[in-house]
């Protein structure tokens, strides 16, 4: 996939998932920091496709400033089935976090390409990457490393497209 769409954090919240990372990469466990040198900002993604448009981009700024985004409460350390093993902070799901999912689907429906399907509504697991493709060592590892977590309270200060092979960002809206 090469375009994400993305909520990043308030300062204080992108500091306090930077720190676990540098707790996971401690415990010998890469962290997505790592992984990415650097490139990585912590987020939570709303939808990924091959592509999205110019005309989509116009279309989701204007859904998103009539919007209101709520504060995410980043409060479950999880994983998630499938052969990449991955850590995670996962969102606590709420009515308003859902509707407005819904609302970016909506503006982005029939306007993008290639979307996942792992992102559509119903199928979304709000999250933030902590490591991704770690061994059944390594996952444990960073489970032990990390306990017990704090939750997470993450106010919304950006929004934007990501080139997920780039790591640059087009920012559709700040907060």
């Amino acid at each position: 996939m090469a375009h994400a769409l993305d909520f990043f954090f308030d300062d204080a919240a992108d500091a306090a998932v930077r720190a676990l990372w540098r707790r996971l990469d401690t415990a010998g466990v890469p962290s997505v920091a790592s992984r990415t040198h650097g490139r990585h900002r912590p987020h939570v993604t709303l939808a990924v496709a091959g592509t999205i448009p110019a005309a989509a981009r116009r279309s989701l700024r204007g859904e998103l400033e009539l919007l209101s985004i709520p504060d995410l409460w980043l409060h479950t350390l999880g994983t998630v089935p499938g052969e990449e093993r991955m850590l995670l902070l996962g969102a606590v799901v709420d009515t308003e976090l859902l509707a407005v999912h819904s609302a970016v689907h909506d503006a982005l429906a029939g306007r993008v390409r290639n979307p996942s399907a792992y992102y559509f509504p119903g199928a979304w697991i709000p999250h933030c990457a902590l490591a991704q493709g770690v061994s059944a060592d390594q996952l444990a590892a960073g489970f032990r490393a990390l306990q017990p977590v704090e939750p997470v309270r993450a106010s919304i200060s950006e929004i934007g497209i990501t080139d997920t092979r780039t790591g640059e960002v087009e920012v559709l809206t700040s907060r």
